[in-house]
């Protein structure tokens, strides 16, 4: 049967490589060896064209999505197509050149088709290390490139489907557990081999003249619905403000704006307003920041349009170099999640002016990443446990915001517990939501979760780095703002004492650790919520009766949790 490019072969094929993208996630997170990787999911697939537009994406953490952008650009002036060979494997984790931080491994293979190059397959993936002066790279404060770990160029990983033992050896001889990075990075080339051969079965079957063409559609569909979705919108300039509590060096807190310039089908955004870069490690790299700018924009413009370059299209970025969002060398970056969250956050607050009905309030804004190293006390082997933990996710237009969620960018997956305590000696105390830590409204705030770790063996490392521990998120139209975060070691002791959001300190046999995220910011006035739904989260202990009276003017009679409507009527007028 001969296929034709039409809008409906388009489609048949879109939905075809993002199968392809998404089985390449499955195979990286089956095979991976790290908790980072196989439980939490801090990893992405893509599949390129042979130019290097992103033409499908696996349905994880869009902040490694639309950040695959730069690198690939870069791949493309590097490698001509007669440099590639078929089973090559390029690497690179440099966010100078494209890359997030060094802890996110970009992987890249180009897909040949009877001989001629027809695209590339993709991943980005954390890895538990990549050396470094700290256990994961996750301690707040470092204040150079340098010091977060190997830092690679784009380099052939793989020649022609063989493994480049000298760049293995490098990598084994500068990491601390390096089978847990090297099983990593194998199942990184498994899954862009897999995406490969995926890619090489839908040419086989339509034919390169019509995916190629198909494939050019996809890209000319995207552009033009969110091209369609932003005339929708009023022309203007406007602008958010959000905050970063310290870079982990100082205690001065770091101002981000962006400013958004939307003239008809296309929209400039610029970072005029924000703050220089800084000695501490949260800076961001432009390929970041370019992806924290398109997730709020298609997200409020259009966001069911079928991911792509093509999306990216209208959109132009702006940042000057030598600010927090386009650091010159040798700025650390190691904690970019701390301000790419505030970007998105920023953005968001910056469109309800435009589009109310399409924003969420203040999430947590941040991605507490907690590394903890030792020596396992019955194996003796280094350890190093990667943990990223969330927050309340912001309340929305119709909709209160989801309880303990990761919200923009990542979209990660919590780490069981069970898988925690089977690898690691460490114990899991407490993991619940915090009554009262979602910012009141009519819709509310999204419950900030509490973990607290005990530590099993001595000196066990705690490198790690948090925010929104000064600022709490933002509520919108009325609504309250989320509660701040805190770290507390040894809780409810006489040896209670505070921790820093972003550091390194040294624990021994046990020491508790207590995380306490963010959480979100409520929408609209509280004095207008349900009170079905108020009476519900009374009883759930999401909402205590102090909260129900001060923050809603509620009077809920404490024993049969009923609202008591007389009381409750005096309350109100006065």
């Amino acid at each position: 049967m001969a296929h034709k490019a039409d809008s409906i072969t388009m489609q048949v094929l879109r939905n075809a490589m993002e199968q392809a993208a998404d089985e390449m996630g499955r195979t990286l997170v089956r095979t991976a060896r790290s908790t980072i990787i196989k439980e939490t999911e801090d990893m992405t697939c893509s599949i390129f064209d042979r130019y290097g537009n992103t033409i499908a994406q696996a349905h994880h953490a869009p902040m490694l999505l639309t950040g695959f952008e730069l690198g690939m650009r870069a791949l493309v002036r590097k490698y001509k197509p007669e440099d590639l060979d078929e089973g090559d494997l390029i690497m690179f984790n440099d966010p100078y050149s494209g890359g997030q931080h060094v802890m996110d491994m970009v992987t890249f293979a180009p897909a040949h088709y009877n001989g001629r190059l027809v695209g590339f397959t993709g991943s980005i993936a954390h890895h538990s290390d990549m050396g470094g002066a700290v256990p994961g790279g996750t301690a707040g404060g470092l204040t150079e490139i340098y010091l977060e770990g190997l830092r690679f160029p784009m380099v052939k990983l793989y020649k022609q489907g063989q493994e480049d033992p000298e760049l293995f050896g490098i990598l084994e001889n500068n990491i601390r557990v390096p089978d847990k990075t090297l099983g990593d990075v194998r199942a990184q080339a498994s899954a862009d081999f897999v995406g490969v051969q995926r890619l090489q079965d839908i040419f086989e079957k339509y034919g390169v003249d019509v995916v190629s063409k198909c494939q050019e559609m996809l890209l000319d569909y995207s552009e033009s619905r969110i091209r369609a979705g932003l005339r929708k919108l009023p022309d203007g300039t406007f602008s958010g403000i959000d905050w970063i509590d310290d870079d982990g060096y100082t205690d001065e807190p770091i101002k981000l704006q962006v400013n958004i310039h939307k003239r008809d089908d296309e929209v400039v955004v610029d970072f005029e307003g924000t703050a220089k870069q800084v000695k501490g490690n949260i800076n961001c790299p432009i390929a970041t920041v370019h992806a924290a700018v398109y997730y709020a924009l298609i997200a409020v413009v259009d966001p069911h349009v079928p991911p792509n370059s093509g999306c990216y299209r209208p959109f132009r970025v702006e940042a000057e170099e030598g600010l927090i969002v386009n650091p010159r060398m040798p700025a650390a970056m190691g904690a970019r999640t701390n301000t790419s969250q505030k970007i998105a956050e920023a953005m968001m607050l910056a469109l309800s002016k435009v589009a109310p009905d399409r924003v969420q309030a203040g999430c947590h804004g941040q991605i507490t990443n907690c590394g903890f190293s030792g020596y396992h006390p019955k194996t003796g082997k280094r350890f190093v446990l990667i943990d990223i933990q969330g927050g309340g996710a912001g309340a929305r237009p119709t909709k209160d915001g989801r309880d303990g969620q990761d919200s923009h960018l990542a979209r990660f997956k919590n780490t069981p517990i069970e898988a925690i305590e089977l690898e690691y000696p460490v114990r899991i105390l407490r993991y619940d939501f915090i009554p009262d830590s979602g910012g009141a409204g009519k819709y509310r705030g999204g419950l900030a979760v509490r973990r607290d770790f005990e530590i099993l063996t001595d000196d066990v490392s705690l490198a790690r780095y948090g925010d929104r521990q000064r600022f709490g998120a933002f509520g919108l139209f009325g609504g309250k703002e989320g509660s701040k975060g805190k770290f507390v070691l040894n809780p409810e002791t006489t040896d209670e004492s505070p921790l820093k959001s972003k550091g390194l300190d040294i624990l021994n046999k046990g020491d508790v650790v207590s995380l306490r995220l963010p959480g979100a910011g409520g929408y609209g006035d509280p004095l207008e919520r349900d009170l079905d739904l108020l009476l519900q989260d009374v009883r759930d202990g999401k909402v205590s009766l102090d909260s129900a009276r001060e923050d809603y003017r509620v009077v809920i009679d404490p024993g049969t949790l009923q609202v008591d409507e007389k009381a409750t009527k005096k309350l109100r007028k006065g």
